[in-house]
């Protein structure tokens, strides 16, 4: 992989992530907000104290798997080890 492509990858990775991150911010913001006005208790708490705390918690993880599994690539940032490679090809 050249410098460029990891340029372009680690890019990428940051776009993603920045997304994610709004992504979950809205999430919080209907969670926490959109939801107070439903009048429904799990455990003797409103729905809103749940689905924004605990619910955002989940969410998070669920975007942080897909970011793993969909946009993040194990790559080498160490520019010796790929001379080194080249030297031997």
């Amino acid at each position: 992989m050249t410098n460029w492509e990891k340029y372009q990858q680690i890019r990428r990775e940051a776009a993603y992530t920045g997304l994610a991150l709004l992504v979950l911010i809205l999430f919080l913001c209907w969670a926490g907000f959109g939801l107070s006005d439903v009048e429904y208790e799990i455990f003797g708490l409103p729905l809103w104290t749940v689905t924004s705390s605990i619910g955002v918690w989940f969410f998070a993880i669920v975007l942080v798997k897909l970011l793993l599994r969909y946009v993040f690539r194990d790559m080498s940032l160490d520019q010796e080890e790929e001379k080194e490679a080249d030297r031997h090809e």
